[in-house]
């Protein structure tokens, strides 16, 4: 199961996720990273769905990587460089059933989650154990399917209006 072309693939797309996020993501200006995010994102969800079924993690296993200093500070980076375009009405909050009142997400923050995980997971599986790997793959599955899955999902539907807004884009300064 570790060592299956998907999981393979799937690392190497975690990995370069992370990578990306860990830069200097302000360097290019906001329309590119939302251009990148919207390309890596639908590809970061192939590869998981691609993924053979994995176990139940159990209860033991590795620490987290990723520091709530670390999430705090790149979820301010990405806020940072989304300015006022980083919040976006969510609806598919179970807080939105029987409410009137709508619910802000952030982007920064589902791309800070989804960090979060996929750098614990990356951080695990480089350890090379077979059952770190194993327990690593399994956690983040599982985390994939209860958190970071619709994270990913809603950022990417607020990333694609202000990928494909034109009266957005034209305001940003950025070129593409």
């Amino acid at each position: 199961m570790i060592y299956d072309k998907n999981t393979l693939e799937f690392v190497t797309v975690a990995v370069e996720f992370c990578g990306w996020l860990e830069g200097d993501i302000a360097a290019s200006g906001w329309f590119r990273f939302v251009d990148r995010a919207t390309k890596l994102l639908p590809l970061l969800y192939l590869k998981v769905a691609l993924l053979p079924e994995t176990p139940s993690p159990d209860e033991e296993g590795g620490t987290g990587f990723i520091t709530e200093e670390t999430y705090d500070a790149l979820r301010a980076r990405i806020a940072g460089l989304l300015g006022e375009h980083d919040c976006y009405l969510d609806t598919f909050m179970p807080d939105m059933a029987g409410s009137d009142t709508p619910i802000i997400a952030f982007i920064s923050e589902n791309l800070a989650d989804m960090y979060q995980d996929l750098g614990n997971f990356a951080y695990l599986f480089r350890q090379g154990h077979e059952a770190t790997m194993s327990f690593a793959l399994s956690l983040c599955m599982a985390n994939f399917r209860q958190f970071w899955g619709q994270s990913l999902l809603n950022a990417l539907k607020a990333l694609h209006v202000l990928r494909h807004n034109e009266d957005i884009y034209l305001s940003s300064g950025d070129e593409a």
